[in-house]
């Protein structure tokens, strides 16, 4: 299977028409027909439907192509890491993050070696913990940001120094946003939104220990700001991250006690990365260091 075959079959499926995506490829439609039927045969499955004006990707035409995009993605990236400038230090890092204060320590880091290495680009990449492991695995991230616990079999990480704290988010004219902080008992029998993620399900959980049973889930989230509009319509109480983020008509207060978590910016164990990604990942360790030293 060819990547040039790949990008053919990508172009095909966004554009719906063969002669079409012919005429963008710049080559002819018989050949790119062919093309596509060699690559069904070799992977034993049909991945257009065929209509009279236009195809569709078949199931596993979708799966293909969301797997095709990755190896582009990986494809584009190798490149840039072997064609960086030798010299000069250059090339992109790849980074993932959720929404995490973590993020305002990271930023500041990449400002200072920015200054230093200007020819270095980022990019930055947001989602749920599940979708950025999920690229580390594949190759498209070289680090990201992660809430403790960290798999220390798989990955070698820093720990940075800003805290992530948990509390709710209330409509403000909700008596809780009058509140200093929020204890188990002020939840009892409200309508909680919730993140997706089963680990922080259970920490929350444990956290309103007998008052669990009181409550309920009515939403859950992988990012909040969505769900900062649910509650700024009238739609329960969103547990989550202080993000220190600005939303209208809306109170964060803090959990009592306290839950809060490290964040920590990690990377896979053992695995050679490019000369960028490996200078950026000694610069923020002295970074820090230096940090806690002052």
């Amino acid at each position: 299977m060819e990547l040039r075959v790949l990008n053919y079959f990508l172009m095909v499926a966004r554009e719906e028409n063969i002669t079409r995506a012919a005429n963008l490829l710049h080559i002819s439609q018989p050949t790119l027909s062919r093309q596509i039927a060699n690559l069904e045969e070799e992977l034993g499955t049909k991945l257009f439907t065929r209509h009279s004006h236009q195809i569709t990707l078949t199931e596993d035409g979708l799966l293909l192509r969301r797997r095709a995009q990755e190896m582009r993605q990986l494809s584009d990236k190798i490149k840039s890491e072997l064609s960086s400038d030798q010299t000069e230090l250059s090339g992109e890092i790849s980074i993932g993050s959720g929404e995490l204060q973590g993020m305002n320590e990271l930023g500041d880091i990449i400002v200072a070696f920015h200054k230093k290495y200007p020819l270095v680009t980022f990019n930055i990449q947001s989602g749920n913990a599940e979708d950025i492991t999920l690229g580390i695995e594949q190759g498209l991230l070289d680090m990201a940001i992660f809430i403790e616990p960290v798999d220390t079999r798989k990955y070698d990480f820093v720990r940075l120094i800003q805290k992530e704290n948990w509390g709710i988010l209330v409509r403000n004219d909700s008596s809780l946003a009058r509140y200093d902080y929020v204890e188990p008992k002020d939840l009892k029998n409200q309508e909680l939104i919730m993140s997706r993620s089963q680990a922080m399900q259970s920490e929350i959980n444990h956290w309103l220990g007998e008052y669990k049973q009181t409550t309920s889930y009515l939403s859950t989230y992988n990012l909040l700001y969505n769900s900062a509009i649910l509650v700024k319509r009238g739609l329960g109480i969103a547990l989550c991250l202080n993000l220190e983020a600005k939303y209208d008509d809306v109170t964060f207060v803090p959990l009592k006690p306290e839950l809060s978590y490290n964040s920590v910016l990690a990377w896979k164990s053992e695995e050679v990365t490019s000369r960028t990604v490996t200078t950026f990942i000694d610069f923020t360790k002295k970074y820090l260091q230096d940090i806690s030293n002052d």
